[in-house]
């Protein structure tokens, strides 16, 4: 049983992915905080104020889900990230499983 992913754009041909490239709970709600976003920036902190997870961050980044924007003079161990264009898809995903 392998697993098949359908993009809802026009050209929607289901194609087959491997398990990891379907974002786990933590990395969409990370994601949709960018979705409506100016540009896609992506949160340093949840919605209760808690600083995102640096791996959960650092996993999207390596997915191609997230990129990082710029640098922060201020804190230049926080990850200033925007949502691409491969974060879009995903969180627009239609997953079927066979």
């Amino acid at each position: 049983m392998g697993r098949q992913i359908a993009a809802t754009s026009e050209a929607a041909t289901p194609v087959k992915v491997l398990p990891a490239a379907r974002p786990t709970l933590p990395q969409r709600r990370y994601l949709l905080r960018g979705f409506e976003q100016p540009g896609g920036k992506l949160p340093l902190f949840d919605e209760e104020g808690q600083r995102i997870s640096p791996q959960t961050i650092r996993s999207c980044i390596r997915t191609g889900w997230a990129e990082p924007w710029f640098t922060n003079p201020i804190k230049p161990d926080w990850l200033v990230c925007k949502l691409t264009q491969a974060g879009r898809q995903v969180l627009r995903a239609k997953i079927i499983i066979r």
